[in-house]
């Protein structure tokens, strides 16, 4: 499982040119930063906020009481991170990712992640591929997001079960 934490805080490295980057540095701290991060690896309190907001929104439960009482999480500690913690999909919403990934060349393998994306409801709305070298082709791809009928993860990875696809990484989202 992965999920998406928001990070606020800003570190500022000194420069030669430090004084230009200082009005950079103030526009980032303004801007929510967020990591990829292995649900291995975090601390149980955001995989109970998960599961809280999972099962409001699923109408398993009513209210966050309810919930909270259930995964044995406080409601204070829910409060505290429950706009901060979401799904990687529901963070992609609406939004334009671009896909890094590494191909045989072979034929048919763009084809059919061309159809993996088009089943998942994904809008490409560009595709650049390299010249194969030694047999591999760099592909990237930007798609719309915002339709998608299920999580970006569930698309990646059958995208990774075809034949020839060697790696598939998200390299920005807009």
């Amino acid at each position: 499982m992965i999920a998406m934490l928001q990070k606020t805080n800003v570190f500022q490295r000194k420069t030669r040119k430090g004084s230009r980057l200082k009005g950079a540095a103030e526009q980032l701290e303004q801007q929510a930063k967020f990591y990829i991060v292995d649900s291995s690896l975090l601390p149980e309190v955001f995989l109970k906020v998960a599961r809280v907001n999972r099962s409001l929104q699923s109408g398993e439960f009513r209210t966050v009481g309810e919930a909270t009482q259930k995964v044995g999480l406080s409601r204070s500690a829910y409060y505290k991170y429950k706009d901060g913690i979401r799904p990687l999909f529901e963070a992609a919403h609406h939004s334009i990712i671009t896909f890094s990934l590494m191909v045989t060349d072979e034929a048919g393998v763009l084809s059919d992640i061309l159809a993996v994306f088009a089943r998942c409801g994904a809008n490409i709305l560009t595709i650049n591929q390299s010249i194969p070298v030694n047999g591999q082709a760099a592909v990237t791809i930007a798609a719309r997001t915002g339709d998608m009928n299920g999580p970006v993860e569930e698309m990646m990875a059958a995208v990774m079960g075809i034949s020839g696809v060697a790696r598939m990484e998200i390299l920005a989202r807009e």
